[in-house]
C-alpha cells in the first residue's frame, strides 16, 4: 500500500508531464501565429518609444538650459549644448536644405560666434575645416568642392588671401 506522501508525489510527476505535454503542444499550435502575434506586440512597444516635440531641452540642477534639439533658425537640425553661463558654444547640426543639408560641427567663441567650423562642402560633399577669429575666416583647410584636391588658403587681419597650398 503506498503511503500518501507518496501518492503526493506520483500524482505532481503525472500532473507535471501532462501539463508539460499539454503546453508543448500548444506551443507547437500557437507557433504557427506567433510571428503575426510577436509582430503586432512588437509594433504596439516600438510605438510607445516614440517621443515626438519640435524640441527637447536638457537642463541643469538649477534650471539652466544646456542643450537643446531643435531646428535652427535656417530649419536644419541641430544638438546645441550652452555653457553655465547660457552660451551656445557647441553645435552639431546639419545645414538648411539650401545649403544641400550638409552635416557639421560648429565651436562657437565665448561671444556666441563661430571659430572653428568642420564641415562637408560642394558637390562632392568634401571636407572642410574653417578656423576664424572674431566672426572673420582666417583659415580654410580641406578638399576643394570642385577638383576633390587638397588646399589650405589663409586670410590676413584685414581679409586678404593667400593660398599656402592648392586652389580654394
Amino acid at each position: 500500500m503506498m503511503s500518501t506522501m507518496t501518492k503526493t508525489f506520483f500524482m505532481g510527476l503525472l500532473g507535471g508531464l501532462a501539463g508539460g505535454v499539454l503546453g508543448a503542444l500548444l506551443l507547437s499550435h500557437l507557433g504557427r501565429g506567433a510571428s503575426t502575434l510577436a509582430a503586432a506586440i512588437g509594433a504596439h512597444a516600438r510605438t510607445q518609444d516614440v517621443i515626438s516635440a519640435e524640441r527637447i531641452q536638457l537642463k541643469d540642477a538649477g534650471g539652466k538650459l544646456r542643450a537643446e534639439l531643435a531646428l535652427s533658425v535656417d530649419g536644419g537640425p541641430a544638438l546645441f549644448f550652452f555653457d553655465s553661463a547660457g552660451r551656445n558654444r557647441l553645435v552639431l547640426g546639419l545645414y538648411s536644405p539650401a545649403e544641400g543639408e550638409a552635416p557639421s560641427v560648429v565651436l562657437n567663441d565665448p561671444q556666441q560666434r563661430a571659430a572653428g567650423i568642420f564641415r562637408l562642402f560642394g558637390p562632392h560633399d568634401t571636407p572642410v575645416v574653417v578656423l576664424k577669429n572674431e566672426g572673420r575666416d582666417r583659415s580654410i583647410y580641406g578638399l576643394n568642392p570642385a577638383s576633390i584636391e587638397p588646399f589650405i588658403a589663409n586670410y590676413g587681419a584685414g581679409g586678404e588671401k593667400s593660398n599656402v597650398f592648392g586652389n580654394y
